[in-house]
């Protein structure tokens, strides 16, 4: 088996690490069966320990060593790199927030320290970074160069992009798309990453594939609902159309206004003339929702289905597809989706906060002029879901 490397900044009962990393290792359960991993976590790095730290119980039960340090854990004790992959997640933790009320999490430092051993090591290996790259764009755009440089296969993002939709919703390539909309809750940094991911796996499939954002603009309370009535409500009907896919358990009865007391919008203009926006409605939803208009005027709309919100237990399945998708990556070498989407939507959550520090300013942003395509115009797709409950099994790479 190829021998996987976790550094993470905690590991805590339902922290990212419990419920990705312990699926490496407890097995992935799916809509059709509890998949028996087919790497082994082989090390583990712990950044931060608390009272409810689970590392020592890992570590004993699986026989898993933990390392004091990022460099031991990737050479396993030894000299050189001695891992085929690595798990990055610095998600969790004590960590200081900055005046735009981004934390700041160690997702760079670490990615330098295991770039320093793969170079010293005369190999790249491939990385999977957990949500977005960085709070700062400078440092996104370095962890995706560096990565190249050393021609290590990486991957980043949430685990919305393959989550259950209901109903089922998925863009053809190359969908003549107008203008989308998606709506989420909880915090601006940890959901809004979220919540600009759904809009993001589902606008890049549009026509020509993604050509970047050209500026971002953050408005919140009142402004939302007045800009709604005096931008002719493009973004508010295709708004409530998301939230109309979430039933009771997701969402309040009435209307976003009646129940949402602060509002939080960020509106992307998109170098294509696109326009893209993502809604925060605290207060009336507790879920994630899409909604598109074509060029023909024909609005779909999906809700974007996880396990675990609104206080459900479980055992966060939708983790389940996104670790299928790493470990894809792991076995093959090959990312199942270009990391240009999460590098993004890393800098678009980035301008989105500065816009508000700076009194809700529209922000020009040349430097997201990052464009990609889906890789399903290469004749592959992630694995997720499918729309009959059932488990897709990874496509691979087209050859020739």
């Amino acid at each position: 088996m190829k021998k996987i490397a976790a550094i993470v900044t905690v590991y805590r009962p339902r922290s990212h690490a419990d419920v990705l990393v312990g699926k490496f290792l407890h097995g992935f359960p799916t809509d059709g069966a509890l998949l028996a991993p087919r790497v082994e976590i082989a090390s583990l790095y712990v950044d931060q320990t608390f009272d409810d730290d689970m590392s020592e119980t890992i570590s004993k039960q699986f026989d898993v060593p933990v390392y004091p340090s990022i460099v031991r854990a990737l050479t396993v004790g030894g000299d050189e790199l001695a891992v085929d992959g690595v798990l990055l997640i610095g998600e969790h933790g004590d960590y200081a927030w900055n005046e735009k009320g981004q934390q700041l999490y160690p997702r760079r430092y670490f990615m330098e320290q295991i770039a320093g051993v793969m170079a010293r090591s005369g190999r790249g290996v491939p990385v999977f970074n957990d949500k977005h790259l960085s709070w700062r764009w400078e440092d996104a755009r370095w962890m995706v160069d560096r990565a190249a440089e050393l021609e290590a296969p990486f991957m980043a993002g949430s685990s919305l992009p393959v989550t259950w939709r209901d109903p089922f919703l998925e863009h053809e390539i190359d969908a003549p798309l107008r203008e989308a909309v998606a709506v989420g809750f909880s915090g601006l940094d940890i959901y809004g990453f979220h919540t600009l991911e759904v809009l993001q796996c589902m606008v890049e499939r549009r026509t020509g594939g993604e050509t970047g954002i050209a500026a971002v603009t953050y408005l919140e309370g009142d402004a939302v609902w007045e800009h709604a009535r005096d931008a002719g409500s493009w973004w508010g009907t295709l708004a409530e159309s998301a939230c109309e896919t979430v039933d009771a358990s997701g969402k309040e009865p009435g209307s976003m206004e009646e129940h949402c007391q602060n509002p939080a919008l960020f509106l992307l203009e998109y170098c294509d003339g696109f326009r893209g926006a993502v809604l925060m409605l605290n207060g009336y939803l507790r879920e994630l929702a899409y909604a598109s208009r074509r060029l023909d005027g024909r609005v779909e709309s999906t809700w974007f289905k996880c396990q675990g919100h609104g206080g459900e237990d479980g055992a966060y399945a939708h983790f389940s597809y996104l670790g299928l998708n790493i470990e894809e990556m792991f076995l093959s070498g090959t990312p199942q989706y270009p990391v240009e989407r999460t590098l993004l939507t890393s800098g678009a959550l980035e301008a989105a906060l500065t816009s508000r520090y700076e009194g809700h300013t529209r922000l020009e942003t040349p430097w997201l002029d990052v464009a990609y395509r889906s890789f399903e115009h290469l004749g592959w797709r992630p694995t997720g879901p499918s729309p009959t409950g059932s488990c897709l099994a990874p496509y691979p790479p087209a050859t020739g």
